[in-house]
Order: structure tokens, then C-alpha cells, then sequence
């Protein structure tokens, strides 16, 4: 078998007698890239004897064993099961639970909650602000399922009056993001929404390819691709209810 070295440092050293180097990083690093986490993030998670594998990992499937953030028992998972599903099985029995259900789908402010904003959903958020009147303290949504190790997720824009997030996707300057892995993980924050009765739409520009019917292709933001997303909140809630959070417009 041949040994196989990658750019970002992992897998066989450039000395290594036969090694095949490739100029790209390990499965991996390109996944942790995708979902947003850094590799110290992932060895803090796991479980103290498996940490300096997982230091030195490359393979996405292989599995090893974690320690829970709440507390629960270790748990053995995938590196994948980790990044980009449930947690550990105690969190998955309490997230089922019936009175946790109820709370599904409440809008708050989470005041701990730090999350990076592009410049373009920046501005995004100022288009529609100019449309409608949105909340700036609503950050977070309740959902009835595990969304990577917590109950409640985090869009870009809350429209709570509506029932109503809005997204926004494109490839940034790897032109990776929002691309595969990511991909699935967006389909299943939409998929966690809509369980608990939000519709999601989603904004995917620059190359990206439509996820459904709330999908607003375009090249790149303009005034006409936030006159496209009210328009799909008048389709999903009715114009009465979009016409009740409107800004008159001069």
C-alpha cells in the first residue's frame, strides 16, 4: 500500500521512502474546512486516550471514541458522525423527549452565541431591513433534533413574525463552501426547521445549484434578489402577513 502525505501536514512525511505527496489537504482537514471547525476543536472532543490519533487522522470514516459536552457516557462515532450529526445517544433520548418537543421552533437571543458575518450577509440583512421589519436580538431557533451537539440553530436572518429564515450561500474563495458535506448540512438544518415549522429560504449565489423550491439562484446580491426572497415570504405566508411587517417604502 502506498503512503500517502498531504499539503496540510498530515498522512506520510515528505522523507517517507515511496511516498505519494499530494497538493491538497487530507480528507480530514478539507472536511473540518467545510464545517467550519478547527482540528484542536475536534482532538478537545475526543476522548483523552484517542486524542493524539485524532491529532494526526486523515480518513473522514474512521472511528473513535468521544466524551460528551454534557457529561453523558463516552460514545464511539465516525469523525463524519461527529462533525456533521447527532451526538451522543443520551443527547439524542433527551432531544425526543415530549416536553422538549414543545419547545421546537421558539425564536430567542442567545447572548453567547458567536457566529462570523460576511460583509454580504451584512448587506443582505440591510436590504431586507429595508423591506421589512426585522428583529436584530433574535439569534437562535429551538429545533427537536441534535444539530451539531445542541438543540437550536443559528441562520442568518429571523424573520420570527413569519416563521421565516433566510440564508445566504456561496463557494467564499475556496469556492468549496456550501459545497458537499456542507451541502448535505445545510439540507439538514432546513430539514430540522421545517419539523418544528419554519421555512427556510435560501440564497445561493455564485455558481452554487438550487436545494428545493426555496432556492433563489443569482450570480450575486441585488435589490432585485431581496424583492425575490419577499416575494417567496408572501408564497409561504400569505401577502396579508408579509404586508403586516412591511416598511413603507417612499
Amino acid at each position: 500500500m502506498t503512503a500517502v502525505g498531504f499539503s496540510c501536514g498530515h498522512g506520510a512525511s515528505a522523507d517517507e521512502p515511496g511516498a505519494l505527496l499530494l497538493r491538497r489537504h487530507c480528507p480530514l482537514c478539507s472536511l473540518l474546512e467545510e464545517t467550519q471547525r478547527t482540528r484542536a476543536e475536534l482532538v478537545g472532543r475526543a476522548a483523552p486516550p484517542d486524542r493524539r490519533r485524532v491529532a494526526a487522522e486523515t480518513r473522514v470514516g474512521a472511528v473513535y471514541s468521544w466524551q460528551c459536552p454534557r457529561g453523558h457516557d463516552r460514545y464511539d462515532a465516525s469523525v463524519v458522525e461527529v462533525l456533521t450529526s447527532q451526538a451522543c445517544a443520551k443527547c439524542r433520548r433527551n432531544a425526543e423527549a415530549p416536553t422538549v418537543a414543545r419547545e421546537g421552533g421558539i425564536a430567542s437571543m442567545n447572548a453567547g452565541l458567536r457566529t462570523r458575518t460576511s460583509v454580504t450577509e451584512q448587506r443582505l440583512r440591510a436590504l431586507l431591513e429595508a423591506r421589512l421589519r426585522i428583529p436584530r436580538g433574535v439569534n437562535t431557533i429551538r429545533v427537536n433534533r441534535m444539530f451539531y451537539g445542541k438543540q437550536e440553530v443559528w441562520p442568518d436572518i429571523i424573520v420570527p413574525a413569519l416563521r421565516v429564515a433566510v440564508e445566504y450561500d456561496d463557494p467564499g474563495r475556496t469556492r468549496r463552501a456550501h459545497r458537499g458535506l456542507k451541502e448535505v448540512s445545510d439540507s439538514d438544518k432546513d430539514a430540522a426547521l421545517a419539523e418544528v415549522g419554519w421555512a427556510v429560504i435560501r440564497v445561493r449565489a455564485a455558481g452554487l445549484e438550487s436545494l428545493g423550491e426555496n432556492s433563489i439562484v443569482c450570480a450575486r446580491l441585488t435589490d432585485d434578489v431581496a424583492d425575490r426572497i419577499v416575494e417567496r415570504m408572501r408564497v409561504l405566508r400569505g401577502a396579508e402577513a408579509v404586508d403586516s411587517i412591511s416598511v413603507a417604502r417612499p
